[in-house]
């Protein structure tokens, strides 16, 4: 099954969700390694790109090993967004660009970004259109959620706007930004969606624990694809098995608590090559993923303490050794959620923001590198 984004084509249909702090290039690499898919960075502020901010210029920083390069941007300005495409595609040479209408984090949804964006109908269209323009013949496609709340839903609006605009897919993460990562993501409106838009492909997110998972989403929404965020994370080789379930293969057991170890030291090595070799700054980023590698293994709390502050290579590969490399992962472990739970919460927004949903202006802006 080959998901066509524009030019692009994806097989098997499963794309890396663009996520804060982790799909960096290391982590786009590792996952890489297990299968092929559209691995796409984190989520960038096209103001802070065009700014030049620092944090920014390293985060759009590419793999000589990328064949497809792919990039998150949002913003809140027709024209900002516009060069700030522009720039990706001719400077960069960016393949793929995806912009952010569904980030339900305050700091992006206050300034009226991120989920905030679809309520204002005008401003979304215009920014979109502005993308396509300024991208040329490189695919834009847009993520968003299901709406505000369960009171201000805007998905299938603002997708059948988004359609009209020259998107080249759209993706929905099934949960309102109200909602955050809590409850169940609400797959009947990933079929909705695609009911309602019909000349594009349709993405769904949330809740792909696992291969099987992704299998019963697209045979139960008629979707034409996965994006796949908190269920790789500690789990890179969640992609094999992706590739392995699409293309009829069996699907292999989760890996030996050796094999995690393994993982686990690629990872922190590759962060020290992407961070210029500087290993202090690379254990640390490291640090987030410890547990979530070692999510349902019996590992001991003392040791999980003690890798969660690892500082050097060196100290890293000391720690995984004292783990017996035979431990294997209790049955449906592999199942259980990662990364973010919290939710529900009230979403911040600019002030009348719903009231003055048909003004076309685009907010003040202050730009926030990443996500």
């Amino acid at each position: 099954m080959v998901l066509k984004i524009g030019p692009l084509a994806v097989d098997p249909p499963v794309v890396l969700a663009p996520m804060a702090g982790v799909t960096n290039a290391a982590y786009r690499r590792l996952c890489r390694s297990y299968g092929a898919g559209l691995y796409v960075s984190e989520m960038v502020s096209a103001r802070a790109l065009i700014e030049g901010n620092q944090t920014t210029s390293r985060m759009i920083s590419f793999g000589a090993d990328e064949q497809v390069r792919s990039i998150q941007l949002y913003g809140v300005d027709p024209r900002v967004v516009g060069e700030a495409v522009r720039r990706v595609v001719d400077e960069l040479g960016v393949d793929h660009v995806d912009l952010n209408t569904g980030c339900p984090s305050p700091k992006v949804t206050r300034r009226g970004g991120g989920s905030a964006l679809p309520v204002h109908r005008v401003l979304f269209g215009s920014i979109i259109s502005a993308a396509v323009q300024a991208a040329g013949s490189v695919p834009v496609t847009v993520k968003m959620r299901k709406g505000v709340s369960d009171e201000v839903l805007t998905y299938l609006g603002a997708g059948r706007i988004a359609e009209d605009a020259g998107a080249a897919a759209i993706t929905l993460h099934a949960r309102t930004a109200e909602q955050l990562y809590s409850g169940r993501a609400d797959w009947p409106a990933i079929a909705a969606l695609k009911q309602a838009v019909t000349s594009i492909p349709v993405l769904g997110n949330g809740d792909v624990w696992a291969a099987e998972h992704a299998l019963q989403m697209l045979a139960g929404t008629g979707c034409d694809g996965v994006v796949i965020g908190r269920g790789c994370l500690g789990k890179p080789w969640l992609f094999r098995d992706l590739a392995d379930a699409f293309a009829g293969r069996s699907v292999q057991g989760p890996p030996r608590l050796g094999e995690v170890a393994d993982v686990m030291r690629t990872h922190a090595r590759l962060l020290v090559e992407a961070f210029g070799g500087d290993e202090g700054m690379a254990l640390r980023d490291f640090r987030k993923h410890v547990g979530w590698y070692l999510t349902g293994y019996p590992a001991g709390g003392v040791r999980r303490r003690s890798l969660g502050m690892v500082s050097s290579l060196t100290e890293l590969d000391a720690l995984l050794e004292e783990l017996d490399p035979e431990a294997e992962l209790p049955p449906e472990s592999h199942r259980l959620p990662r990364g973010h739970l919290q939710g529900p919460r009230t979403v911040s927004l600019p002030e009348r923001w719903l009231e003055t949903a048909d003004d076309p202006s685009p907010p003040d802006e202050i730009f926030v590198s990443g996500g």
